[in-house]
C-alpha cells in the first residue's frame, strides 16, 4: 500500500472501495487535474475470479522520483475528492501533499543495538517539541539528539517519545494524529526520526514510540469519508459507522472489525518496530480500544481481538520488543499472555501506583499518609514481574488541571524545602519499586509547573538543582546496578519489612537471587520527624552499607546530611527477618542499603 519506489519509478496503491475511479496527480505530471488513472486490483486469494475486486486501485508510473509530491483524486457521486495517501510515509503538512519516500535509503551505519532486558530499563517520557526546544526555537528530532549525551549520563535505558505523527498545526501533544505513517514535518520528518533512533542506540538507549490507535484526528483528517461513502453522519470506511465510533476526542474510532482497517493499524505499528528500528510501542488509552464507553465499560470485542492479533504478530516477528498499554480501567488481562486469554502486552501503566504514592506525598499532614496503601502499591497486586510501569509523573498527570509533584506539594513555591524533599522521595520510591520505572521529562530537574506543549524545559535548572539531578543519576545507577552492589533492584521480588503507620516509616526488601550485592533494603521516612537509631529487621547479619541517602548535602545544601551511617546487623530477629540493626533516616528521605559482595 502507498507509494512504493522501485528502479523504474513508483507504484501507487490505495484502498477506496466506493470510488468510481481513482487517479494520481503530483509534481511529476504538473498536477494535471485529470491525473494518471489507477486500475482495480484483483483479490490476492482469487486473482482470476470473474468480476472479483479487492477494493484497492494501483498504477505503475515510470520516471517518478523519490521526493515527488502527490495526491489521489477519487471520483465519487458527490464529485472529485482530493486525498492524501493514508499510507504516506512523508507529508509536507497535515493538509499538504504526500511525498514519495524510499524506506530503504537511510544509512543506519554499522552500529548494532540489542534491546535491553525489561528489568534493565528506566523510561524517560519525552515530548519532542519541548525537550528539544532551544533559544526560542521549537524542538525537533535533530535538536533532541544534541541532548542524547545528557540522557546517557543520567542513565536512562529507554526514551518514550510522545506521539510523533503528523498532526493538525505545528504544536501539539501528539494525541491527534492525522497521518499515522508520517512523522510530524515540524519535527523533521522520517529521516530525522531515524537519526534520533540511531543516536539513541549509539548511546545505549532504547526508543519506545507512543502510538494512538483508539481514535484518529479529529482535525485535518483526510481519512474522514475517504472515498465519499458513509452511513448517516458517520465517518466512512476507516471508522465505525454507528455509536461505536464515539470517543472523547471525536467520532473517529477505527473500525477494528474491518480487515483493511486492522491491517492499516498493524502495518503502522510494524513500520515503527521494523523500518524505524524502535524497541517498543506504548499504546495510548487501550480502554477506548477494548470498550465502547468508559463509564459502563461496554466491551468492544473487535478492539480486544485486534490487540491480541497485533501483539501476536509482534511476538512472532520480534519477541524481544516491548508493548505497553495505558489503561485506566480494570485491565488485569492486558498483560496476560494471549494463549491464556489475555491481550499479550508486555506491560501496562500502573495508575494505582501513581494515585497512592502521590496522595501520600502531597497530603498536607503527616497523619494523612497511609503506609499500608503505599506498601500495597509497592507490591503491585501480584502481577508478573516487570508487567507494570510505575511513575509519579506523566504527561497526563502533570497537566489537564494537575501539575508537577513539587508544585502539588507546595503550590506556588515548587522549589521550597518541602517540595524538594517530597518530590525526591517520590523519585526514590519509583526507582526502587518493582516493575519498570518511568520519569517524565524535567522531573529530574525539579520542574514545577504543569506540562505545556508551548513551554520548553527550563534547562537552567540543571545548574540550579544540580544536586537533585545528581540524586536521580545515583538512583538510576542503583536501579540498574551499575556498581554491582544492588542487583536486587533489577529483580522481580519485593517483601515489605515494615509498614508503621504511627511512625510513618516504610521498609521493603528487593532481590533477584539473594545474598550480598543482591539483597537491597530501602527504608523511607514519610514524616517531618527524623528517625534516629530505629531498630529494623534485615535479611542477613553483618555489615550493611548506605548506598544512597537522599538527605545528603551532596544533593542539596539545605538537606540535613550525615545522620545515615553504615550499620551492623548484629541484633536478633525482627520484622520476620533473621537479623536486625539500627537505621537512621532523615525527614522525608530514604536510605538504600546493601552488603558488599
Amino acid at each position: 500500500m502507498g507509494a512504493l519506489p522501485h528502479s523504474e519509478g513508483v507504484t501507487f496503491r490505495v484502498w477506496a472501495p466506493h470510488a468510481e475511479a481513482v487517479s494520481v496527480s503530483g509534481t511529476f505530471n504538473a498536477w494535471d487535474r485529470e491525473g494518471i488513472t489507477l486500475a482495480r486490483d484483483p483479490p490476492a486469494s482469487a486473482p482470476g475470479a470473474p468480476g472479483s475486486w479487492s477494493g484497492t486501485w494501483s498504477v505503475d508510473v515510470p520516471g517518478v522520483m523519490v521526493g515527488a509530491e502527490y495526491r489521489y483524486l477519487l471520483q465519487t457521486p458527490a464529485g472529485v475528492l482530493s486525498r492524501i495517501d493514508p499510507y504516506a510515509r512523508q507529508v509536507t503538512s497535515s493538509v499538504g501533499n504526500a511525498v514519495v519516500y524510499d524506506p530503504e535509503a537511510f544509512d543506519w551505519g554499522d552500529v548494532t543495538f540489542d534491546t535491553p532486558s525489561w528489568s534493565d530499563i528506566v523510561i524517560y517520557e519525552m515530548h519532542i517539541g519541548t525537550f528539544g526546544a532551544r533559544n526560542g526555537t521549537p524542538g525537533d528530532f535533530d535538536r533532541a539528539i544534541r541532548r542524547m549525551p545528557y540522557l546517557h549520563d543520567l542513565g536512562i535505558g529507554a526514551i518514550q517519545v510522545m506521539p510523533p505523527f503528523e498532526y493538525a498545526g505545528d504544536v501539539s501533544w501528539g494525541y491527534n494524529p492525522a497521518h499515522i505513517f508520517a512523522i510530524e514535518s515540524t519535527y523533521g520528518g522520517p529521516d530525522a526520526f531515524k537519526r534520533f533512533v540511531q543516536a539513541a542506540h549509539e548511546h545505549g538507549i532504547a526508543v519506545i514510540v507512543d502510538v494512538v490507535y483508539n481514535h484518529f484526528g479529529p482535525g485535518d483528517l483526510d481519512l474522514w469519508r475517504f472515498d465519499g461513502w458513509a452511513e448517516g453522519e458517520w465517518g466512512g470506511i476507516y471508522f465505525y459507522n454507528d455509536e461505536r465510533a464515539v470517543t472523547p476526542w471525536g467520532n473517529t474510532r477505527p473500525d477494528y472489525g474491518r480487515g483493511e482497517v486492522r491491517a492499516f493499524l498493524r502495518d503502522s505499528a510494524l513500520t515503527w518496530l521494523e523500518e524505524f528500528r524502535a524497541d517498543g510501542l506504548r499504546f495510548d488509552s487501550t480502554l477506548y480500544i477494548r470498550t465502547v464507553d468508559e463509564r459502563s465499560e461496554t466491551e468492544l470485542p473487535d478492539g480486544w481481538s485486534f490487540m491480541v492479533w497485533l501483539n501476536n504478530e509482534i511476538r512472532v516477528r520480534q519477541p524481544w520488543k516491548l508493548t505497553i498499554a495505558e489503561d485506566l480501567g480494570d485491565a488485569a488481562l492486558l498483560t496476560v499472555p494471549t494463549d491464556a486469554g489475555g491481550a499479550g502486552f508486555g506491560a501496562r501503566w500502573d495508575p494505582a501506583f501513581l494515585a497512592v504514592v502521590r496522595a501520600a506525598l502531597t497530603a498536607a499532614e503527616d497523619s494523612e499518609r497511609d503506609m499500608a496503601s503505599v506498601a500495597g502499591a509497592l507490591l503491585g497486586g501480584g502481577e508478573r514481574p516487570f508487567s507494570r510501569v510505575v511513575y509519579t509523573e506523566s504527561h497526563d498527570d502533570v497537566a489537564n488541571g494537575q501539575t508537577r509533584l513539587a508544585e502539588a506539594v507546595a503550590p506556588g513555591d515548587g522549589g521550597n524545602w518541602f517540595a524538594r524533599k517530597r518530590a525526591t522521595l517520590g523519585s526514590s520510591i519509583t526507582l526502587t519499586a518493582a516493575g519498570i520505572p518511568m520519569l517524565f521529562q524535567g522531573q529530574e530537574l525539579l520542574e514545577d509547573r504543569w506540562f505545556d506543549d508551548t513551554v520548553p524545559i527550563d534547562w537552567s535548572k540543571s545548574h540550579r538543582f544540580a544536586g537533585i539531578l545528581q540524586l536521580h543519576r545515583d538512583l538510576i545507577g542503583l536501579r540498574r546496578d551499575t556498581d554491582g552492589w544492588s542487583a536486587g533492584l533489577k529483580g522481580p521480588y519485593t517483601a515489605i519489612i515494615r509498614a508503621d503507620d504511627a511512625a510513618k516509616v516504610l521498609a521493603w526488601h528487593r532481590w533477584l537471587e539473594g545474598g550480598p550485592g543482591d539483597d537491597v533494603v530501602i527504608v523511607a521516612n514519610f514524616s517531618t520527624r527524623p528517625l534516629l537509631d530505629l531498630p529494623m529487621g534485615l535479611p542477613w547479619p553483618g555489615r550493611w552499607r548506605i548506598r544512597l541517602n537522599s538527605d545528603s548535602t551532596v544533593y542539596d545544601a539545605q538537606f540535613g546530611g550525615g545522620i545515615a551511617d553504615d550499620l551492623d546487623a548484629d541484633g536478633g530477629p525482627l520484622d520476620d527477618q533473621p537479623a536486625s540493626g539500627l537505621v537512621s533516616v532523615a525527614s522525608y528521605a530514604v536510605v538504600i542499603l546493601s552488603q558488599d559482595r
